[in-house]
């Protein structure tokens, strides 16, 4: 089967999806093939930027000093300074609910044995566990590339999925966002495009079309 162009994949699973009452998220589906996905090295993860977004508010929450937390207020979703990380840790039901909530997290370096061993039963398996922050900076900068990522997992599975826009956003802009993922992933396989057997687009609940 010939590869069609991103665009035109796009545009026909847009264009098959019927309108739903609720923002529908974009998607692509990857299929990995020949790979020993036992092996740490073969799985992905990363988080990729999109260049156009993702269609929806991206929630970043900060754990840092207080004069840290200051600089990010307006900026992060949530900040997070020690003494309500203290109050945090004693809630596990509280902080559950705001992990379930919050798409990343990031963390002043000095905090992360703290959160890693406090935390990290809740933040790991989710996939969440901070990035460090360098102590006394800004972090403003981080924040804002994260509003704009999505985290791409494949575990252990020869199949994973990945959020690459919203609905009402303009074809052209989703599959801009679409080659920019599929360009992350090819560049960590070991084998690059012979690793992939197929790659589908669809909205979240409409029909899959074929993009590879």
């Amino acid at each position: 089967m010939a590869d069609r162009t991103t665009l035109d994949a796009v545009t026909e699973a847009l264009k098959a999806a019927p309108e739903r009452k609720f923002p529908e998220s974009v998607e692509i589906s990857v299929n990995l093939k020949e790979l020993d996905l036992s092996l740490p090295k073969n799985r992905i993860e990363d988080e990729v930027p999109l260049p156009n977004g993702r269609g929806r508010n991206v929630k970043v929450a900060l754990f840092g000093s207080p004069e840290m937390c200051q600089k990010a207020r307006g900026v992060a979703d949530i900040v997070v300074p020690p003494a309500d990380l203290e109050e945090l840790v004693k809630d596990k039901k509280a902080a559950k609910k705001m992990v379930e909530g919050v798409d990343f997290f990031l963390a002043e370096a000095p905090l992360m044995p703290q959160i890693g061993k406090r935390l990290g039963v809740v933040l790991g398996p989710r996939g969440k566990m901070p990035r460090p922050v360098p102590p006394g900076s800004d972090p403003s900068n981080q924040i804002q590339s994260l509003k704009r990522s999505i985290r791409i997992r494949s575990k252990g599975n020869r199949t994973f999925h990945a959020a690459v826009g919203g609905r009402t956003m303009a074809p052209e802009a989703i599959a801009q966002n679409v080659d920019a993922v599929l360009a992350r992933v090819l560049a960590k396989l070991e084998q690059g495009r012979t690793n992939i057997a197929s790659v589908y687009v669809k909205t979240t609940m409409g029909p899959a079309v074929r993009l590879w």
